[in-house]
């Protein structure tokens, strides 16, 4: 019997279980702030539609992992305004997906992540500013599903609409793992019609998937323990080393 056609370099496995560690710790428990790493870190030794590919089935157990941890404290009211606008992202970025340069989008999301952190750290917002507008919050969550669905790095728009709400730590993670959830959840059928769900990627998927609930099961750890102002802290150092990949990766 033939072996399964996964990738066997051993610098493709050095970056991409790393990668899949710190997307399990931020999938459970700092949101998304870390996980749009990912994607770039294992482009280091693939191309990005690949990456994404190889992640799909991961993500998918890390999702379903995430939302049985944090079932309590889902905000439903929000969902159901984050989803539907997700999806039209995701929709999008499928009818584009092979009109794009990834490194565009990779610049595009990267510059906007940081201008979004020096615009929070120059003008920190009063205890009693309001939230985002809804018309604001619908074009960072379209953005969101459109980021995730090329590169997986729909994480820093959809914090720069959701932070500002000032979410408990676990409303916040609980909520982001129920739209990541969808949004992940109708990016298969588009990847494969893309043709990027293949045998070797899916085989690749499967050799990396034990990495997957460790990182959940740490992140859920931190989630339960963590004080608001420290995990908001660590969301904004994980945006900020996200812009900086993402821009590096966009303008090298």
């Amino acid at each position: 019997m033939s072996s399964l056609p996964l990738i066997t370099d051993w610098a493709f496995y050095a970056v991409a279980i790393p990668a899949v560690l710190l997307l399990g710790v931020s999938k459970s428990g700092f949101g998304a702030g870390f996980g749009s790493l990912a994607v770039p870190m294992m482009a280091l030794t693939v191309t990005v539609p690949q990456a994404a590919a190889i992640l799909m089935p991961i993500l998918f157990v890390m999702d379903v992992m995430g939302i049985a941890a944090f079932r309590r404290h889902f905000d439903w009211k929000l969902v159901r305004f984050l989803v539907p606008m997700g999806l039209v992202g995701t929709l999008v970025g499928t009818l584009l997906f092979k009109l794009l340069d990834a490194r565009v989008v990779a610049a595009i999301v990267g510059v906007f992540t940081l201008l979004f952190l020096a615009q929070r750290l120059l003008f920190p917002p009063r205890a009693d500013s309001p939230p985002p507008p809804k018309w604001l919050g619908a074009i960072l969550t379209a953005t969101s599903g459109f980021t995730s669905f090329v590169a997986h790095a729909g994480g820093p728009p959809i914090n720069a609409y959701v932070i500002p709400m000032r979410l408990p730590p676990l409303v916040f993670t609980a909520t982001m793992s129920v739209f990541f959830f969808v949004i992940n959840l109708s990016k298969w059928v588009p990847y494969a019609w893309l043709g990027l769900l293949d045998l070797r990627n899916m085989a690749t998927s499967v050799a990396l998937l034990p990495f997957a609930p460790i990182g959940v099961m740490v992140g859920v750890r931190l989630a339960h323990r963590i004080q608001p102002q420290l995990f908001y802290r660590l969301i904004y150092l994980g945006m900020f080393l996200t812009g900086c990949k993402l821009v590096w990766d966009g303008f090298r």
